[in-house]
């Protein structure tokens, strides 16, 4: 019965970071821009959730409504005037500048905030649990992974039922045809960068109220939101999603066996399953 609850909070755990990796998925679909500093974002937005839940003393919750709109705009001022600049065949200006961004944000973080831990602090709920079965499962994860699921399914939407959706599809084939039908590239890529930035600061909520974050976690964060991606297979987001879910269980069955191969089992399922799948699970363009 063990291996059970160990298999149950794999999968919720995988919730996570399939938030974690939806927005890195979201912008590498649509421009192929691998953002070194998406895990820096995430921790970002946590202090964002903090810092309006410290001042205006609201739950996390409430508090995340506030942060959202600000990210976005984050998102959008970040692609518009930064990373629009560099994009382009050669990928190693794109690296860099990200790379750059993700130091500085560290810095701004451990300048504004310390290097002391940080958690948010959601009530009761966070200890709240449920029946199934046998086996008792936190309130917390499993919100954490329906939300997952929301998010991923409300993104497919937008991509396959909306006039936006479409712009991100064209755009995304051929930037140079797209602009000869009055779509303009640049803003569409800012678009995206904001929708993905909402989703880290989603990702955010539930990382901060599960666990403590300081400023220096944000590349950790990124390597599982990288591995979940691939694994899944580029431009597929539910692909992204089961991506998530098999680090959390490769991560929750190897704790289970020893706590010290948590991490390690993680990064082990990566590998073993690139050997066999180079291309990820469910390798799928975004059209």
């Amino acid at each position: 019965m063990i291996w059970v609850d160990t298999i149950m909070q794999g999968i919720l755990l995988g919730g996570l970071y399939a938030l974690f990796a939806a927005g890195l998925s979201l912008v590498f679909g649509i421009m192929r821009l691998v953002n070194l500093a998406h895990g820096d974002l995430i921790v970002l937005a946590a202090y964002l959730v903090l810092t309006i839940t410290t001042v205006l003393g609201l739950n996390p919750f409430i508090a995340v409504l506030i942060a959202l709109p600000i990210m976005f705009f984050l998102g959008w001022i970040l692609q518009t005037y930064l990373f629009n600049r560099v994009l382009g065949p050669d990928v190693l200006p794109p690296l860099l500048v990200t790379f750059g961004l993700s130091v500085v944000i560290q810095n701004l973080l451990l300048e504004g905030f310390s290097a002391d831990s940080r958690k948010l602090t959601a009530g009761a709920i966070e200890a709240s649990s449920v029946s199934v079965g046998s086996s008792s499962l936190g309130v917390m994860p499993l919100i954490t992974l329906g939300s997952a699921i929301a998010v991923i399914f409300v993104l497919n939407q937008i991509f396959y039922r909306t006039a936006l959706g479409r712009a991100f599809r064209a755009t995304s084939d051929d930037v140079v045809t797209v602009q000869l039908m009055g779509i303009r590239p640049a803003r569409i890529f800012s678009i995206a960068t904001g929708i993905a930035m909402v989703v880290a600061t989603i990702a955010a909520l539930y990382l901060g109220i599960r666990a403590n974050f300081d400023p220096s976690i944000g590349p950790a964060r990124l390597l599982y939101a990288f591995e979940a991606v691939i694994i899944g297979g580029l431009g597929s987001l539910w692909g992204t999603l089961i991506g998530g879910i098999v680090i959390g269980l490769a991560q929750a069955l190897g704790a289970a066996l020893n706590p010290e191969w948590q991490i390690l089992s993680g990064h082990i399922a990566f590998v073993v399953i690139l050997l066999f799948r180079p291309r990820g699970l469910f390798p799928r363009a975004i059209d």
